[in-house]
Parts: C-alpha cells; structure tokens; sequence
C-alpha cells in the first residue's frame, strides 16, 4: 500500500501494523466526503476515510487532511493507537490500579513533610497578610 508520506513513515507503520497484528486483509476502508475547511475540493472529493478493523470491530474516522491518500495513512496511525490502547490497557488498567493504592497508602518521608509544612506556613502568612488594616487613631 502506497500512501503520500516518506518510505520511513511507511515502513514504521508497516512495523507497528504487524507488531499488532493488523492485516491490511482484515480492513474495511470506504469514503465520504468531509466536512469543515478544504473549499471546493473537500466539497467535491470523497476524501474522508473510515476505517473498519473487522476482528476487533474497532472503527476511526478521519478527515483531518485535505487529500484522501494523507487521510488514509492517518486513519491507518489513529486504528493503530487506538488498538494498541485497547491491548495495553487491558494488561496495565489493573497493574495501574495497584500501583496507585500503593502509593497512596506509602508513607511520606520525613523531608516531604517537612518541605509540605513548610509551604502551608508560608501559604498562612500571605494569606494574613491580605488581612484588613485597622485605621489609625489620633
């Protein structure tokens, strides 16, 4: 598949596509026209890209660029993130989750107290600063 980018961009999607393990075969791709700023030529040309992923049933849709072959390369990136999301986030959501409780439950050392304490001090003498000024009596 020849898309309007550089070989290396190419050749880094390819990669990503079969670390995922994205087929190109497994894509449904169809067209409609875009939306929004591009003149006559979004007006006329089918240039936004849907993007069906038919064994996940993930779906992108992406009208970003002017021309078609820029959008199709680019819905190819937004499937691929969108995948990659969904893998990882199934691994990580729980180990993500376990490391949070870790933390809030760790106690701080003693320098991050003292530097917190520290702050609040000093957060409680601008506040009495803004204090009102009792007028002066002669």
């Amino acid at each position: 598949m020849m898309f309007p980018v550089t070989t290396a961009k190419q050749r880094a999607l390819e990669e990503r596509f079969a670390r995922l393990g994205i087929r190109e075969d497994d894509l449904e791709e169809s067209f409609i026209r875009s939306g929004g700023r591009g003149g006559q030529n979004v007006n006329k040309v089918a240039t936004c890209v849907v993007l069906m992923h038919t064994p996940t049933g993930t779906q992108v849709k992406c009208q970003r660029e002017r021309s078609q072959g820029l959008n199709r390369f680019r819905a190819r990136q937004l499937l691929a993130d969108k995948i990659e999301r969904a893998i990882l986030g199934k691994q990580s959501a729980a180990a993500q989750l376990a490391a949070k409780i870790r933390r809030q439950k760790r106690r701080r050392s003693r320098r991050a107290k003292e530097k917190m304490l520290a702050e609040k001090r000093a957060r409680s003498e601008v506040k009495a600063l803004r204090s009102r000024v009792a007028p002066e009596r002669d």
